[in-house]
């Protein structure tokens, strides 16, 4: 599991994006970048990283589900995952 403090950041992060996502888009189609400059680092998407849901780690990510490759599996395995079997041939 992640630390707790790190989900926090993720979170603080989204919401900072998305309360200057107009700003910022305004900016951009005026070509302003100086002004883009001084807004905060953390009003940019990319500086976002995708986290499970459940466990919050950071790598192994599966975007169509929100889950890490470990907690996937774990879900897959219990049947909780409608649609999902494990594959056999």
């Amino acid at each position: 599991m992640a630390k707790e403090s790190m989900k926090a950041r993720e979170v603080k992060r989204a919401k900072t994006v998305a309360k200057y996502a107009e700003k910022r888009k305004a900016l951009k189609e005026a070509g302003d970048y100086d002004a883009l400059q001084k807004l905060p680092r953390n009003a940019s998407p990319i500086r976002m990283h995708n986290r499970c849901k459940l466990t919050g780690r950071p790598k192994g990510y599966m975007r169509q589900f929100g889950l890490s490759r470990v907690t996937f599996r774990e879900m897959a395995n219990k049947g909780l995952i409608p649609g999902v079997t494990k594959a056999s041939w």
